[in-house]
């Protein structure tokens, strides 16, 4: 039998698909966001951004990226001497998001330097069912196909539990999932299914395609019942800074219904806990029929001011 492939993976979901598929131990290094499970914390970081961790404001942040995307073409850098001492086997990375990861023509010439030269893997889904195609890829890629079955199933399994309890509600709240505040980005990809499955009507956002920018008078018109903020990339106590630049936005909102939401681990990440993130919108838009039935996650519900 061959022995396990050596693995670097750059980007969360991919770590995280990895561990759904029994492959942690063979992690040799992951990139400078990767922090679940616990245990890949200790591996070595192959990638940095300037502005990871930071304080900055949204729209700072905002501007900082499409700044450096004109300047330079890349917000990351890689350490290569650190990649070439790692001997990778396998390079799990994307193509979807010049934002979220290294580009991947990037890792692609530089793996070519390597010995062997390793095997590069694009991750690139749009869609919850493409998501679900990425753990078989990964699985293949890995040697280990027969894994990838079980994992797609246990998944496909809460995701259909999740179909069924909201289809009986003759209630579909229309939702607004922000991926950001300032300036404000509708969802995109696979977040606006995930509201259809959960029983909602998302109002801005487009099924299969990119995160768009929108106005706020668009907001206002779209009448949203429910507003999730789900910042790209900010866990939830960030995400609650941003509440009051909604407030400013949105002084006299006719609805009340506003939750903020962990983006980083859950909706910004397209591996196994985006079925996470497809619970916690069940329970947030149809309390009646899901509250309690999911484990505790990072939620806050925000008081706005009634029109």
């Amino acid at each position: 039998m061959s022995s396990p492939p050596r693995i670097v993976s750059l980007l969360p979901a991919a770590t995280e698909i990895a561990s759904a598929l029994g492959l942690v131990d063979s992690l040799v290094g992951v990139s400078h966001e990767c922090d679940y499970p616990p245990e890949v914390c200790a591996l070595p970081r192959v990638t940095h951004c300037d502005i990871h961790g930071g304080a900055l404001p949204s729209g700072r942040i905002d501007r900082w990226v499409s700044e450096t995307l004109a300047r330079t073409g890349t917000l990351y850098t890689m350490d290569e001497p650190l990649l070439r001492s790692l001997r990778p086997d396998l390079i799990l990375t994307q193509r979807l998001c010049d934002v979220c990861a290294v580009g991947y023509d990037s890792v692609s010439a530089f793996a070519a330097t390597l010995p062997g030269p390793p095997r590069v893997v694009n991750l690139e889904p749009l869609t919850l069912e493409e998501v679900f195609g990425d753990v078989r890829r990964v699985a293949a890629a890995a040697g280990v196909p027969e894994r990838a079955e079980a994992v797609v199933a246990s998944l496909r399994r809460r995701v259909e539990a999740v179909r069924a309890r909201a289809a009986g509600s003759s209630r579909r709240p229309r939702c607004l999932l922000l991926e950001w505040v300032d300036p404000p980005f509708a969802s995109g990809h696979w977040n606006p299914e995930l509201v259809e499955i959960a029983g909602g009507e998302e109002v801005l956002g487009w099924s299969g395609e990119p995160a768009r920018r929108v106005g706020w008078d668009e907001v206002i018109r779209a009448e949203p019942e429910v507003v999730v903020l789900a910042c790209c990339g900010f866990d939830l106590p960030r995400t609650l800074q941003e509440v009051p630049l909604l407030r400013e936005a949105l002084p006299a909102m006719r609805t009340r219904q506003v939750y903020a939401v962990d983006g980083s681990d859950y909706f910004s990440r397209p591996g196994p806990r985006v079925v996470d993130s497809l619970e916690i919108l069940a329970e947030i838009l149809h309390p009646e029929l899901f509250r309690g039935a999911f484990p505790r996650r990072a939620v806050a519900r925000i008081e706005m001011a009634a029109a």
